[in-house]
């Protein structure tokens, strides 16, 4: 934890970033970091921790995964990792910890991903005592770790498994029950949902899910992969040329704005609507060194990582350490504005700063909520390639804020001797404005007195915890 003169120069530039957030409509742009906790095993350099993290880089982040039971039971998937119990490590709390660093952080818990399935989802969501056993076990876990709401991950309702339960209808039922129980307590329900039209339309009843959601993390990757028949971009932002053979109208839809355009017209509203990008690439191993342009064949998964491990990925991390010491042919696609690579016979669609400037500049134009993130791990979060930490997300940060802050604003810290108000044991730790000027605050922790002024025209709203426009202050 920082003090003194660090934790001063933290909490203001969590404050610019308030004050942006208030004053400008592009400022208010979710960013959205999920962190796969299993990643702070990776060997060497890919080893990510929560001590990895840039608390300020992220409006919301997300603890990937907790498990569920049959029971309706909420399950901790690597009990030694997640809690302090046992002589655990204790991520959880120094995940939520993040927050006395950046104060306006939320952290949320995700339920569920690709590897727990769709089977134990559908078993509790079809029986109202199991359905009751899972909100409760997640009221009290949020309550008990510090978490600000749960990210419900189930993949994919009405797919994935056999059962003949009515999984599309169930979970409308299962969300509202989920709102109810956490709205009391002030927690956020969000959940990450299946992209593409002719999967979503199985699972989801778009206007009927929208009430109890705080937003929609959309999916919009895995798009193409080694699973097709041929060579394809992870995430392409528009369709391409070749989409239009398909007869079925698959492969058209296959493409980020056929995704968005799909959810905004089955009723899902902007504002609550966040695109997910993908930090990784897909790999293939081609047929031919000679033929590889995007829809070429390919004999299956390409190279796996030195990281993450798995045959068929390469984290951004990963590839752009690996095209430091290979030759590597890199090409943009011009119709699907992203690019793609090759080396012999390995091939691999992927992300840069580019296509994600693009990709947030789509979510300007379209007034999206914002951009979620899978996941930090996999940015060159040590700036190991010559270009600064979280090149990426900083990208994103560029397009949405103008920076890594997104206010041009400055403020000046006081930091001559205080004069009046002081902190104390006896005074709890947090924000106390000042009774004689609405514009100056203070932060007390353990008695230690961090003394603010917010800049001219905006005072400290106690509400918001951060600088507002005057006139939105009670003052």
């Amino acid at each position: 934890m920082c003090n003194g003169k660090g934790l001063v120069v933290l909490l203001l530039g969590v404050i610019l970033m308030a004050v942006s957030s208030s004053g400008q409509g592009n400022s208010s742009k979710k960013v959205i970091c999920y962190q796969g906790t299993w990643s702070v095993y990776r060997p060497g350099l890919g080893k990510f921790g929560v001590e990895d993290i840039d608390p300020f880089l992220c409006t919301h982040l997300i603890y990937a995964f907790l498990g569920i039971e049959e029971t309706g039971q909420l399950r901790v998937i690597d009990a030694y990792l997640d809690l302090e119990d046992n002589s655990g490590r204790g991520n959880i709390k120094s995940f939520n910890a993040l927050k006395l660093k950046n104060p306006v952080l939320k952290t949320l818990v995700a339920v569920g991903g690709w590897n727990e399935g769709s089977k134990r989802f559908s078993i509790v969501a079809s029986d109202p005592l199991k359905r009751a056993k899972f909100v409760d076990d997640v009221v009290r876990f949020l309550q008990r770790h510090g978490f600000d709401g749960l990210d419900l991950d189930w993949e994919y309702p009405g797919q994935r498994h056999s059962l003949e339960n009515d999984d599309r209808s169930n979970y409308i039922t299962f969300l509202k029950e989920l709102k109810e129980g956490l709205d009391p307590f002030g927690f956020m329900l969000t959940a990450a949902v299946g992209s593409a039209q002719f999967s979503a339309e199985i699972s989801y009843d778009i206007p009927a899910i929208v009430p109890y959601l705080d937003f929609f993390n959309v999916m919009a990757y895995d798009l193409h992969g080694p699973w097709d028949p041929l060579v394809g971009i992870n995430a392409p932002l528009y369709g391409s040329t070749s989409d239009t053979k398909d007869l079925t109208g698959r492969q058209q839809q296959l493409n980020v704005d056929a995704i968005i355009k799909y959810w905004l017209e089955a009723g899902a509203p902007p504002e609550k609507l966040v695109l997910g990008v993908p930090f990784y690439g897909r790999t293939f191993t081609l047929t031919s060194a000679e033929d590889n342009q995007p829809g070429s064949s390919h004999i299956g998964k390409g190279i796996a990582g030195n990281y993450s491990r798995e045959p068929g990925v390469l984290g951004y991390n990963e590839l752009c350490e690996l095209m430091q010491q290979e030759e590597w042919t890199r090409k943009w696609e011009p119709k699907q504005q992203v690019p793609y690579a090759f080396r012999e016979r390995q091939w691999v669609g992927y992300e840069d700063t580019r296509s994600l400037s693009l990709k947030a500049q789509y979510v300007m134009d379209h007034y999206l909520a914002g951009i979620m993130i899978w996941s930090l791990e996999s940015d060159d979060f040590r700036g190991t390639c010559g270009q600064q930490k979280y090149p990426l997300l900083h990208e994103i940060h560029r397009v949405f804020f103008g920076g890594n802050t997104p206010s041009g604003l400055t403020a000046e810290l006081k930091e001559d001797k205080i004069e009046g108000f002081r902190c104390s044991v006896e005074v709890p730790d947090g924000y106390i404005r000042d009774p004689y000027n609405c514009s100056k605050f203070y932060y007390c922790s353990g008695g230690n007195t961090n003394n603010f002024e917010c800049p001219t025209g905006l005072n400290f709203d106690l509400n918001t915890k951060s600088c507002n426009y005057s006139g939105s202050v009670n003052c």
